[in-house]
């Protein structure tokens, strides 16, 4: 039991129209569920770090008082403080909490108490493309007339932001790993698209990943749905011993849903046939490029039509689909260079977005690669090595900590001598303000910038966007 919780978990229900502090909410779950506290009548309030644009929207946008620093009169008045899992025990807003004895709960926990209550819960989980999945499938829902609440771990302009209070009885949202937290969550549909190696400073190894992704399955009712990625041999594996009903998705013949006629055009974006059981259910001409989407798509599809939606509205809202924020997002055009972002943190996921950045027209395609943790890093040390080899030019910055402290054995130089040694054209360039200045002194017209990472890297494509701002400002 954390410091300053006490033996009966709060619940939410229980403080109507109550003062709700949150510790961390500049975070995309956080922020959103700060804005869906808002909605429901509570006097909400927050503290992070740093001023992000998060932080600057809840306050400027939405009238949320957010203070930029964590101090523990923060918390005075609050009826029940709500904190993410990276605010350690030892936070001083944390310390104030457990002093004062107020009643407290993780960000997982209330998400899963907001959950409740709802006829049709849909989870999607899995280490990658849960955040494209789920705001694909908000989409498809929203426009087969669905009507959901939804809670994105990211931004969709569909949606107007992170999350959505519906009319119905659907809540869609992302189901987390990180610290096996959406044990918390009691879904009646699982999406499940990938089990693979990642925070492996909670996990023992992929065995107790696979293991905890069977507990959040098993959290399904009799009645309830799991919908697997059937070319995944680990939730195949788990989805032997479900009793619910269970569909699967994939490239392979002979599963559930599949592409049929796939096909892929010169930027990367797949064509294909909606089939179900060999049947064609529906058509799809995808704006976002990779085959990981056309299995998010796939997925997607599957739980539209487990819910009995309209297939042609729900096959033309994919086909609509262009993506949520900070997914291979362009953020801007410098010097003819077009700089992109992606919230792609470990190697596999910056493997599959290079795949589809070397796609577009660029002369030179450079990654800007942001490690995140220092216990992520040291777990797939070899994977890093290799995993920007699509990229001409590969920039490291330093490692960013998150919640980690430095354990001083693992550093960024270190990744880019490894990568130099594998062939990796690659440079440190330890702070945002040296990779700037590299970028600007070596870039030229025509090429492509990709800045990857779920730390603070973005903030660098934006500061180089004020830069330049500022630049013509003082040319005029």
């Amino acid at each position: 039991m954390e410091a300053g919780e006490t033996m009966t978990t709060p619940h939410i229900r229980d403080y109507p129209g109550k003062h709700i502090h949150m510790i961390g909410i500049g975070g995309s779950s956080m922020s959103g569920l700060a804005q869906m506290l808002q909605e429901k009548g509570y006097v909400v309030t927050g503290s992070d770090n740093l001023e992000t644009y998060a932080t600057s929207h809840l306050r400027d946008d939405l009238g949320i008082p957010v203070t930029i620093g964590h101090k523990a009169e923060n918390v005075h008045g609050a009826d029940l403080v709500v904190y993410t899992i990276a605010i350690l025990p030892d936070n001083p807003e944390r310390v104030e909490v457990a002093r004062l004895s107020l009643p407290n709960i993780e960000r997982a926990t209330l998400l899963g108490q907001l959950m409740e209550g709802f006829e049709t819960a849909i989870g999607v989980c899995g280490a990658h493309g849960k955040t494209s999945t789920t705001a694909m499938l908000s989409q498809v829902l929203m426009e087969c007339g669905m009507d959901p609440s939804i809670h994105i771990g990211g931004s969709l302009d569909f949606i107007g932001g992170s999350t959505r209070i519906g009319k119905s009885g659907i809540f869609l949202a992302e189901a987390c790993e990180f610290n096996a937290s959406f044990l918390h969550l009691r879904p009646t549909v699982a999406v499940v698209l990938n089990i693979d190696a990642d925070h492996l400073d909670f996990y023992r190894d992929i065995d107790h990943i696979q293991e905890t992704f069977g507990k959040f399955l098993s959290l399904l009712p009799g009645n309830g749905i799991a919908i697997g990625n059937g070319d995944d041999s680990r939730i195949m594996e788990l989805f032997q011993s479900l009793r619910c009903t269970r569909y699967t998705f994939g490239f392979t013949e002979g599963l559930d849903y599949t592409a049929g006629n796939l096909k892929y055009d010169g930027l990367g974006r797949g064509d294909f046939d909606l089939c179900f059981r060999g049947e064609v259910i529906g058509h799809i001409s995808m704006r976002v490029a990779g085959f990981f989407h056309v299995l998010n798509a796939l997925a997607s599809l599957a739980c539209a039509h487990a819910q009995g939606a309209d297939m042609a509205a729900a096959c033309h809202a994919v086909s609509e689909f262009e993506g949520a924020h900070r997914r291979f997002e362009l953020t801007a055009t410098i010097d003819g260079v077009r700089l992109y972002h992606d919230y792609g943190h470990n190697p596999t996921e910056m493997r599959n977005i290079l795949s589809v950045a070397k796609l577009q027209p660029h002369n030179r395609l450079w990654a800007v690669m942001q490690p995140h943790t220092y216990s992520r890093v040291k777990r797939l040390f070899n994977d890093y090595l290799t995993c920007t080899k699509d990229a001409d030019i590969t920039l490291v910055t330093d490692i960013y900590a998150a919640r980690e402290k430095d354990p001083g054995d693992i550093k960024a130089s270190q990744i880019v001598q490894g990568m130099r040694e594998h062939g990796i054209n690659a440079i440190h360039t330890p702070s945002f303000a040296d990779t700037e200045k590299y970028l600007r002194g070596h870039w030229q017209g025509g090429d492509l910038v990709l800045t990857l990472g779920c730390g603070n890297i973005n903030q660098l494509n934006d500061q180089m966007w004020e830069h330049e701002q500022e630049k013509q400002v003082v040319l005029e």
